[in-house]
């Protein structure tokens, strides 16, 4: 039964390489065309630091600088690439449809598609990045203990799973509403000033701080940043840890739930 379930859900990630690699130069544009945010905030923050001579938020020109390196890398490797848009049509066309005759689980199927695509999406765009990590080598701070390399995997793996059960759960909204885009703006335009894509969160100080380390967003980006430059020492990181995998559950509870309410309203209407 179990050898049956993985052969499955195997021949189900392989079409989902299959799928994504028609689309390899729209992702190697689109990673290119990624590059361009990145200088143009380290020109940003070289004019910011230009006017001081010490840290801001803790941080060094250099070490900010390869924050936003690290930033991009991470972005690349665990990023949904429009999931919530395709899982919406399936629903909104009706697609669905086809899907619950089949002995899949929908939760699992669209994972194993997810960590294709950022598969084959990480392949296609890792020449640009490294030729950006290239560019800007004098600045590469790695960690000096080994173990931060094993605790960096660990919260990037669980960062991913926040980040795209967020994205399936957004698309569980078209059971409901015909449009999904006004919500997935609303929440994506928190996502992007909450988790750390435009500077790091160290600055928020005192109990805006507090409170923002307990939502969801800065463990979708920053966290892991964070541990890679070792910015995140216990208990702080045991703490951080277990707060990002609280949230990997109820992110995996509500889409759980969503796809549940939803489907027996997609019933109601007959398929």
């Amino acid at each position: 039964m179990i050898r049956e379930t993985l052969g499955k859900y195997r021949a189900v990630f392989s079409i989902g390489l299959q799928n994504t690699f028609v689309y390899r130069w729209n992702f190697l544009l689109r990673s290119l065309f990624a590059l361009i945010p990145l200088f143009g905030t380290v020109f940003v923050w070289r004019s910011i630091y230009g006017g001081t001579s010490g840290l801001i938020a803790g941080y060094d020109f250099g070490e900010m600088v390869f924050y936003f390196l690290v930033v991009l890398l991470v972005d690349n490797l665990i990023t949904p690439t429009e999931d919530e848009w395709q899982i919406a049509a399936e629903i909104r066309e009706g697609q669905l449809s086809s899907f619950l005759l089949k002995p899949f689980d929908f939760l699992a199927y669209r994972s194993c598609i997810f960590i294709a695509s950022r598969l084959l999406y990480t392949a296609v765009a890792l020449l640009p990045v490294a030729g950006v990590f290239c560019w800007y080598r004098e600045y590469l701070q790695w960690p000096t203990h080994a173990s931060t390399w094993i605790w960096f995997g660990v919260s990037l793996i669980m960062a991913g799973a926040i980040q795209f059960l967020i994205a399936y759960s957004l698309a569980m909204l078209a059971f409901w509403i015909l449009e999904i885009s006004t919500v997935v703006f609303i929440l994506y335009s928190f996502e992007y000033f909450l988790s750390g894509k435009l500077f790091p969160l160290d600055a928020v100080p005192g109990v805006a701080g507090t409170v923002l380390r307990l939502l969801p967003f800065p463990y979708e980006l920053y966290f892991p940043v964070a541990i890679l430059m070792e910015k995140i020492q216990p208990p702080q990181l045991w703490s951080g840890l277990l707060i990002q995998a609280t949230w990997v559950l109820l992110c995996f509870l509500l889409a759980r739930g969503l796809w549940r309410a939803g489907i027996r309203r997609y019933e109601a209407v007959g398929i």
